[in-house]
This record gives C-alpha cells, structure tokens and sequence, in this order.
C-alpha cells in the first residue's frame, strides 16, 4: 500500500529518479509537492510532475520508484487543465539540482488558477496560502486569468463563466 508523500519521500524521490537521467531535464513540481515543499502541509496524496524534455529513461523509472517508496506520482501540471500564460517556465521556481535533473516548482500563478478552476477544497485552502505567503498576488491571477481566457475554448470541460466567477471571488478587482 502507498502512503503520503511527506518532505522527505520527495526529496528522495528527486535524488532516485535523476539518477535514472541520461540527459539535462527540468521537472516540474505540481500541486501537493509544491505546497509540502514550500512548507504549508506536512504531506500530499500523490507527486504530481511534468517532465520537458520529456525523457524515457525518466518515465520508465517512475513505476519502480513508486513502488520502492510506497509513493504515489502522476504526470499532471495545470496545462493539463487550462491554458496557461506565457511565460510559465520564467516564472517557475527553483527547488534544485540532483545529477542532470533541475527541479521547479511550476509556474505558481498558473498553480493557482488551475486549483481556482477546480474548486476543490484543498485547492482553496492551497490558493489562499500562497496569498498569505506573498507566493502569488491577487493582481497576478486577474492578469493572467485575462490572458488566458480567450483560449479557454481549447478546453471544453471548462465553464468560461463560472471560472471568470471563481477567480474573480478570490481575487477580486481593488
């Protein structure tokens, strides 16, 4: 049986899965792994990653490592989800280095608008502590939900209004 993935689960997560990297690749850390890693919850369901480029070797390690580590790991980040704003690998943040691997946090704006999106009661809790922490702004998810709304078409699962009304509730307009 898997278990939650706490800090230390992650980390060890990181340091394994570079070792199986055969060339430089940045993975993106989603979700849950952000919010453990950045310290406002203890621990997350599952470790939610984007790997670019994406790498074989890296992926066929994945099934091992859940197993070794009793973790849960998926392959998602919010441009599964919606649209992104430009830009979204600038803005990632850097967690570290292991071997070939470099280790981001994925674009927390874009974090947030995808949690916003999805109204899930730990991705509001998640949303209104990155506020707190000063890790987005609310002038930021306006922004950018404007930049995005226009390809929200791609996306057919999405209600173009009540997202519009969702970010607007946590971000209203000054």
């Amino acid at each position: 049986m898997r278990g939650l993935a706490d800090e230390a689960r992650i980390r060890r997560f990181m340091r394994e899965l570079a070792r199986a990297a055969r060339r430089p690749t940045r993975v993106y850390l989603t979700g849950g792994a952000t919010a453990v890693l950045s310290h406002w919850r203890a621990s997350t369901i599952d470790i939610d990653i984007k790997i670019v480029p994406e790498d074989d070797a890296l992926f066929q390690a994945i099934p091992r490592l859940k197993e070794s580590l009793a973790i849960n790991v998926e392959l998602a980040a919010p441009d599964d989800f919606i649209p992104v704003p430009d830009g979204w690998e600038d803005r990632s943040r850097f967690i570290t280095q292991e071997g070939l691997v470099t280790f981001l946090d994925y674009d927390l704006v874009a974090q947030a608008l995808a949690k916003i999106e999805r109204g899930h009661a730990q991705d509001q809790e998640d949303v209104q502590e990155m506020l707190r922490r000063g890790l987005v702004r609310t002038e930021e998810l306006r922004a950018a939900f404007e930049a995005i709304e226009p390809k929200l078409y791609r996306y057919p699962a999405i209600d173009p209004g009540a997202f519009r009304r969702a970010v607007e509730a946590v971000a209203p307009a000054s």
